[in-house]
């Protein structure tokens, strides 16, 4: 449902899931992010965070991408502290992402800084 932009039902489902996994809240923030719902996205970052799901790298790029499209760089920095924190700054899908964030959100030195620290570039 949230991929295809049905987002009331895919909310309706996951509201009536018992157990929510990484998998489950990466599935609706990304279907909010994807379909402009930034602010929905970040609001359900934090749900899960409250609820003790260990984010992974689907959940960053998903949650980046949703700062993107709000021009939130305070956000997007926070997230960013998140992934060096976690050990996932040197992943390549994870660094685009970022790089992609910084330079839409208007932080072009910190993209370029990112960008020409990256141990591998690709496109």
């Amino acid at each position: 449902y949230a991929k295809c932009g049905s987002l009331e039902h895919a909310h309706q489902v996951f509201d009536k899931m018992s157990e929510r996994d990484v998998v489950s809240w990466n599935s609706i923030i990304a279907g909010c992010s994807l379909h402009g719902h930034g602010k929905e996205a970040l609001r359900l970052f934090q749900k899960m965070e409250q609820e003790n799901v260990k984010p992974n790298k689907v959940t960053f790029a998903s949650i980046l991408k949703a700062c993107s499209r709000i021009a939130s760089l305070d956000q997007g920095k926070k997230i960013h502290t998140q992934i060096v924190k976690n050990g996932l700054e040197s992943d390549i899908f994870l660094g685009n992402t970022l790089i992609d964030m910084y330079a839409k959100c208007g932080g072009i030195e910190h993209a370029h800084q990112l960008f020409t620290k990256m141990p591998q570039r690709n496109v």
